[in-house]
C-alpha cells in the first residue's frame, strides 16, 4: 500500500514539473517502440493487471500528457520503417523506403545532428542491428535504406558517443565479400566493443556496442526465447546513460528503439509482443530513475514509428474477454520455433507426431493448458504431415522470416484462445500512442503528426529552427 502511494505521489510530482520549468531541457530521451500500436501498448498493460495482478500502470501509461500520432508518409498511407523514422528524426515527410532526405533527395537534418552540432551527447539504441531504418534515420542520408555498407560508413562518420544494436549489415558486400567498414569505424576512433563486458573495459570515448560473439542473431533477441549471453535493451539503456558520464556531457540526447516489437508484429506473435513492450517499458524505466534525479532539465517522449500487424484485442472465440494468461505457457519465439522447424527437416533427422505434441505441450501449453479440441488436432497433424514428412508444405513469408503451416496453426489456436488477433503481416496505417513527461511535454499533448515530434522537441531544448 505504501509503495503505490509512494508512486502516486512522485508522478503527481512530475505531472507538475511537465510543466513548471521554464528552462531548455538538457537531457532528451526520445523512445521508439517499432510498430507499437495503441493495441501493443493496451495489450501488455492488461496482461499486467490481469495476470500479473499489478495495480500500476505501464511507467510510459502514467506520464501526465497522453496523446497519438499519425505516421502516413509522403508515398503512402501506410508508412515503411525508413519513412516514418525520417519523420520522426528530421521533421520531414519522404518516399517509403527514404532515409533521412526529402522525396526529391535532397538531405535533411535530424534533430540528433543539431542538437549535436549545438554540444549535446548523442546516443543511439535499439534492439536490432543499428544500420536499421529507425536508428540510421538520426544520422543517414540514402535514397534507399537497403544501403548498408553506405549507411554504416556514415554512422561511422557521425561522431556521436555512443551507438548500440545487434549488428552491422555492411561488412559484406552483395557476392558476400568483406568490405572495409571496420577500418571507417577505426579511423574515425570508434571503438567496438562486443557485450556489455567488453564495454566496460573501454575507455571514455566513442563507442559502438554490438552482440557479443556468442549470439548470431538479426536481433539482440526476443525477452520471450531468455538466451543465454545476450543484452537487454534495460541494460543497454543504462550502459548509453553511462557512456555520456564517462563522457563528461552535461546535456545529452538520446534515441532508444524497441525494434523487436515491430519483429513480433510481423510475425503475428501476440505473446512475443506483449513480452518486448514490457521489456521497452522497463528501459524506459532507465530514463525515468534519471529523469527523478533531474527533473527540471529532463524531457521524456515515447512514440511509436507505426503500428504493425493490425492488433487487435477481442475475437469471436472469447467474446467479451481476453485470457492472456494463456501468453505465460508460450516459451519461444514464433521466429524461433519457426527455425527450430527448418533445422529438423534439413537434419533429415526421423521427426513424429508424437515428439511433436510434446514439443507443442512443453512450449506453448497445447493440450496442457490450452483446449485443442479433435478437428484442430486433426489440422496440426495435417499440417505436420507436409511440412516433415511430404515436404509438401508452402510457407507464409513475412518480412524478417517465414512460417510453416503448422506453426501458422499453432499460432491460430493460441490467438484463439488469448483474443488477440490480426489483420495483416505488415504495418497498418492506424494512430501510435505519444507519451511525455519533463521540461516541455506540454508541447506533445494535441494530436501530432510524427513530423512535429521532432520539432517541438528542438523547441523544448531551446534550438527550435
Amino acid at each position: 500500500m505504501f509503495r503505490r502511494f509512494f508512486t502516486i505521489l512522485m508522478l503527481s510530482a512530475s505531472a507538475v514539473l511537465a510543466f513548471a520549468s521554464d528552462q531548455p531541457a538538457r537531457y532528451v530521451f526520445y523512445f521508439i517502440g517499432d510498430g507499437m500500436g495503441m493495441a501493443h501498448a493496451m495489450a501488455a498493460q492488461v496482461y499486467e493487471r490481469t495476470v500479473r495482478g499489478s495495480e500500476e500502470p505501464l511507467l510510459m501509461m502514467s506520464f501526465p500528457i497522453t496523446s497519438a500520432s499519425t505516421t502516413h508518409s509522403a508515398s503512402s498511407p501506410v508508412t515503411d520503417s525508413a519513412a516514418a523514422g525520417t519523420a520522426l528524426s528530421t521533421g520531414v515527410k519522404t518516399r517509403n523506403g527514404m532515409l533521412g532526405m526529402s522525396p526529391d533527395t535532397i538531405a535533411e537534418t535530424s534533430v540528433a545532428r543539431i542538437l549535436a552540432d549545438n554540444g549535446f551527447g548523442v546516443a543511439l539504441v535499439t534492439s536490432v542491428p543499428p544500420d536499421d531504418a529507425t536508428p540510421c534515420a538520426f544520422y543517414a542520408h540514402v535514397p534507399s535504406r537497403g544501403m548498408y555498407y553506405e549507411i554504416g560508413r556514415q554512422m561511422a562518420e557521425s561522431g556521436y558517443d555512443f551507438i548500440a544494436g545487434s549488428n552491422l549489415r555492411g561488412l559484406k558486400d552483395k557476392k558476400g565479400q568483406p568490405t572495409d567498414l571496420l577500418e571507417h569505424f577505426a579511423a574515425n576512433n570508434v571503438a567496438i566493443a562486443h557485450g556489455l563486458d567488453q564495454l566496460a573495459d573501454l575507455p571514455a570515448g566513442k563507442v559502438l556496442l554490438l552482440n557479443p560473439p556468442s549470439i548470431d542473431y538479426h536481433q539482440i533477441h526476443f525477452t520471450i526465447d531468455s538466451i543465454p549471453g545476450a543484452m537487454t535493451l534495460p541494460d543497454m539503456t543504462a550502459a548509453a546513460i553511462r557512456r555520456m558520464e564517462d563522457n563528461g556531457r552535461d546535456r545529452f540526447f538520446m534515441m532508444v528503439e524497441g525494434g523487436n516489437i515491430d519483429y513480433g508484429g510481423h510475425a503475428n506473435d501476440g505473446g512475443t509482443i506483449i513480452k518486448e513492450v514490457i521489456n521497452f517499458n522497463q528501459a524506459l524505466r532507465e530514463a525515468y530513475e534519471f529523469y527523478l534525479r533531474h527533473p527540471e532539465e529532463t524531457l521524456i517522449i515515447v512514440t511509436a514509428d507505426h503500428e504493425t500487424g493490425g492488433m487487435g484485442l477481442g475475437n469471436n472465440s472469447v467474446g467479451y474477454d481476453l485470457h492472456l494468461q494463456y501468453i505465460d505457457y508460450q516459451k519461444i519465439s514464433k521466429d524461433r520455433f519457426a527455425e527450430y522447424c527448418r533445422d529438423i527437416v534439413n537434419s533429415n533427422t526421423p521427426f513424429t507426431w508424437e515428439e511433436m505434441k510434446e514439443v507443442l505441450k512443453d512450449n506453448f501449453g497445447l493440450w496442457k493448458a490450452i483446449p485443442v479440441d479433435e478437428n484442430r488436432e486433426l489440422r496440426l497433424k495435417e499440417e505436420f504431415d507436409q511440412a516433415f514428412i511430404s515436404h509438401s508444405d508452402k510457407e507464409n513469408k513475412t518480412l524478417y522470416n517465414s512460417f510453416n503451416g503448422l506453426t501458422e496453426e499453432i499460432f491460430h489456436i493460441i490467438d484463439s484462445a488469448t483474443g488477440l488477433g490480426f489483420t495483416t503481416n505488415n504495418h497498418s496505417g492506424g494512430l501510435v500512442p505519444v507519451y511525455a513527461i519533463g521540461v516541455g511535454a506540454d508541447l506533445f499533448a494535441p494530436l501530432n503528426d510524427n513530423t512535429e515530434i521532432p520539432k517541438k522537441i528542438l523547441k523544448a531544448t531551446g534550438y527550435a529552427e
